[in-house]
């Protein structure tokens, strides 16, 4: 399962949380949290769908996909590796 990682640290979710408690009361938090996840599966099961369309679509015409897939990890890997040559010994730090 990929996840994005938005940056916040454990103390903005406290406030975001409490936050939420002010806004919509504690009584209401499940409900919400309810509603969060039905959307959360509801677009899942569609992405799900839609790639299940797509490698039926392509098995069908006879498309490799494996092929083309490892060509574009080798494509994504040039272009790392041609940033971080870019870059070099500067790096970020937070």
């Amino acid at each position: 399962m990929n996840t994005i990682v938005l940056f916040i640290s454990g103390p903005e979710i406290v406030v975001i949380m409490l936050i939420v408690v002010m806004v919509f009361g504690a009584d209401k938090i499940p409900e919400i949290a309810r509603g969060l996840g039905k959307g959360m599966r509801q677009i899942k099961d569609a992405t799900n769908d839609i790639k299940q369309e797509i490698k039926d679509s392509s098995e069908n015409v006879g498309v490799d996909t494996k092929s083309i897939t490892k060509d574009i990890n080798k494509e994504i890997s040039s272009v790392k590796e041609d940033i971080d040559d870019l870059t070099g010994p500067v790096k970020r730090r937070f």
